[in-house]
């Protein structure tokens, strides 16, 4: 049954991924709008092209995962192949299953890394546009929490 899956996923999201696809998509969708006239553009007429796209969508999710999910899992062993041949540490091999804090704490490292060598004052404009990025998404985070919050009080406060 996997071997069957992962053949079938990975044929679909070739084809669906191709410009031809698009192109079916495409006319299947005009065919769809102009014969809204013939239909009178009814409910039915609508729930026919909402049904077909819940449908595609639905059965894409899964075949889509499971292709990001094996790529994912191809370059992560390509990694750690390079680390494993290379000088650099054998601890980077499995990163990806450590915690966010732990990641935090050896991204830290690489900063005080970074800060020592010399590097091109490019460099350090793009970590200093992540960094902004990063905390700008961080205080995005504790808004959308603070707003929930007060939210929340309000409708206990309307009860």
């Amino acid at each position: 049954m996997n071997h069957f899956f992962r053949i079938v996923a990975k044929r679909v999201s070739q084809v669906a991924g191709s410009p031809f696809a698009f192109l079916i998509a495409l006319v299947l969708v005009a065919i769809w709008a102009f014969s809204g006239t013939y239909f009178s553009y009814s409910d039915t007429w609508q729930l026919v092209i909402n049904t077909g796209t819940t449908i595609v969508t639905f059965l894409m999710v899964f075949l889509i995962q499971n292709t990001q999910n094996r790529d994912g899992k191809a370059m992560q062993l390509k990694l750690d192949e390079l680390i494993r041949a290379s000088k650099a540490r054998d601890s980077f091999v499995d990163l990806e299953n450590l915690t966010d804090q732990e990641l935090l704490e050896i991204d830290e490292q690489f900063k005080e890394l970074h800060k020592k060598q010399k590097t091109p004052e490019a460099l350090h404009k793009l970590h200093s546009k992540i960094q902004a990025e990063h905390q700008r998404r961080h205080s995005l985070r504790g808004a959308g929490k603070a707003l929930q919050s007060f939210l929340h009080k309000s409708d206990k406060n309307s009860k």
